[in-house]
């Protein structure tokens, strides 16, 4: 979508110098952008790289102020921050009107919203809702009365087990599990075999999250499996059974949550983490990639950064690793 530089500066409410009437057509690095692309600047030393580009406009912080240049910038505090938000604005197309594939099998019980697009050979079990302006992708499964909020994506081969909710404009990658049983066994001390707990419980998922590719979510086995508002979710996450995540958490690839874990607002988890069953991570908390955080553990300490396993602040870490590197070298 075509909109000038005015406009965008209108947007992000950034100070505009230059040209407002320039147009742009899209986001690009420093390295590729062409005639219609907009480009940003977090670091003063790559300025000149961005003025001598083919960009048409560039955002940048407060050290462009007194830069003058044929080129048309934008000032403001967060650039990076500004360059997604017109990078979302770019994106936007003029709305579709909704339909419902010829393949696809819905019952007649759901309820479809308005402008809702279902795609080839999608399935809609009984009593589910599906939220306006929503998109689901081919080949994905909705259960028996999932509902959705508005303006959600669901991408292809998703699958959502029964009684699941989202709330509006949740994003779910595609091979994506939701509300799928949880590992819950008991042991006959008697004879040594397993058999399984209720998996009866629900998933509730809130406003604005975003779940990876190849994710599986667990649902509650007695109560709820709950992901809160913003929070964000790499592929490749499991989250196990009774969950519970807090609002703006970011979840990098590959880690796994244990059964009933708590995970407060704002913590940071890196990737390949591994979380034993009824940990509590407190708000603000920052888990490095590989950290392992043992069963029934509290880790608190807003803004700290925990490394290694089991999980401690850096600073006691990196102590560690230094005496063990000494008594080595006595060796």
């Amino acid at each position: 979508m075509k909109r000038s530089v005015k406009e965008i500066a209108d947007l992000v409410q950034a100070q505009l110098s230059g040209d407002g009437a320039v147009e742009v057509t899209g986001v690009a690095s420093i390295e590729s952008a062409g005639s219609g692309d907009v480009v940003f600047v977090e670091d003063e030393k790559n300025l000149p790289n961005a003025l001598r580009s083919g960009a048409a406009a560039i955002m940048a912080g407060e050290f462009a102020s007194n830069v003058a240049d044929s080129k048309p910038l934008l000032i403001c505090d967060q650039p990076r921050l500004a360059f997604a938000r017109v990078a979302q604005l770019l994106a936007t197309t003029d709305p579709v009107a909704g339909g419902v594939h010829a393949t696809a099998i819905v019952h007649a019980s759901a309820k479809i919203g308005e402008n809702v697009i279902i795609e080839e050979r999608v399935v809609i079990r009984n009593g589910a809702e599906i939220g306006a302006g929503s998109r689901i992708g081919a080949m994905s499964v909705i259960g028996e009365q999932v509902r959705t909020g508005r303006d959600c994506q669901v991408f292809p081969n998703v699958t959502v087990y029964p009684q699941t909710s989202m709330g509006s404009r949740v994003v779910i990658h595609a091979g994506t599990v939701l509300g799928s049983d949880g590992f819950g066994y008991v042991r006959d001390r008697k004879t040594g075999r397993y058999e399984k707990f209720p998996q009866i419980g629900r998933l509730e998922i809130e406003d604005d999250v975003e779940i990876g590719a190849n994710c599986t979510v667990d649902r509650g086995a007695l109560d709820v499996t709950r992901i809160g508002r913003g929070t964000k979710i790499d592929n490749l996450v499991h989250i196990g059974h009774n969950v519970q995540i807090g609002e703006d958490v970011v979840i990098a690839a590959q880690t796994g949550l244990s059964g009933s874990v708590v995970v407060e607002d704002n913590v940071v988890i890196g990737g390949q983490v591994g979380i034993g069953d009824h940990a509590r991570i407190e708000s603000g908390a920052i888990l490095g990639s590989g950290s392992g955080i043992l069963s029934k553990k509290v880790v608190r300490g807003k803004g700290v950064v925990f490394w290694g396993t089991p999980a401690r602040p850096l600073k006691q870490y990196l102590k560690e690793l230094a005496a063990l590197a000494r008594l080595a070298k006595k060796d």
